[in-house]
């Protein structure tokens, strides 16, 4: 492993435990787990997939998992790859928890920032760039949004979801036999791709067939939006050096 990786690896390590948010959820996955082998048939039993969505539903479309056939030792490995996967996948989503409270230990108290000189173009030799540099950053939703498009992370996997979306809409609106085709951007957005399902379920049953694939849609752009900027977010969180996550 190259040595500029080790800290990124550290970092997400941290993230993923050191806040009371991350080990909250750690600690309902591992319940979820629990429940799975007590009631192995029951709904319940999926609740480790679902908590470690999107990334745990990547192990769907694999060809190695639980009920590989094969020997004794095959079915030894394949649950344990498993196993090894939703742990990996437990871990990304409780840094990512563990990035959205990261406070960063570099911002001066505000009285600090009251007393620091105001930089303007006119003060000094390259003030303007100074000042322009200064500027407050983006609010509202386009600071919420941003770290869903300037990192490979992110945009990376909105790549995928913009993907199953349009392998959804072909399938409906031009494919003779959509089949299950929803279940692409269903899993590439869940677990926020869930309430689009269920809000765009109702339409069905109301003579508005035709307005269920639109809302479904909406739905999964927006929950891919959403799961990007989280994505982004522990991008961000891990290359800044000064940045930890809250006890």
């Amino acid at each position: 492993m190259p040595n500029a990786s080790r800290p990124r690896l550290r970092r997400l390590l941290v993230f993923a435990t050191g806040n009371w948010l991350a080990r909250g959820y750690l600690a309902v996955c591992a319940a979820s787990v629990l429940v799975m082998f007590l009631f192995p048939g029951s709904d319940l039993a999926l609740g480790p997939l679902m908590l470690t969505a999107p990334l745990s539903l990547v192990s769907v479309v694999l060809p190695f998992g639980p009920g590989t056939e094969g020997s004794g030792a095959v079915d030894v490995l394949a649950a344990g790859f498993w196993t090894l996967w939703l742990l990996l996948c437990a871990l990304v989503n409780a840094a990512v928890l563990g990035a959205l409270v990261a406070r960063s230990v570099t911002t001066a108290p505000a009285g600090v920032r009251d007393s620091l000189p105001r930089i303007t173009a006119s003060s000094e030799p390259g003030g303007a760039d100074m000042a322009r540099s200064a500027r407050p950053h983006p609010h509202g939703v386009r600071a919420l949004l941003a770290p869903a498009v300037d990192n490979w992370l992110a945009r990376g996997y909105l790549a995928v979801v913009a993907a199953s979306l349009g392998f959804f809409l072909y399938a409906v609106y031009l494919s003779p036999d959509p089949g299950f085709a929803g279940i692409w951007p269903f899993m590439a957005t869940a677990p926020l791709g869930i309430l689009a399902f269920l809000v765009a379920s109702p339409a069905e049953y109301f003579s508005l067939s035709w307005l269920s694939p639109l809302l479904f849609s909406v739905g999964v752009g927006l929950s891919g939006l959403v799961n990007a900027a989280l994505f982004g977010l522990l991008a961000r969180r891990l290359r800044a050096p000064g940045v930890r996550p809250a006890t």
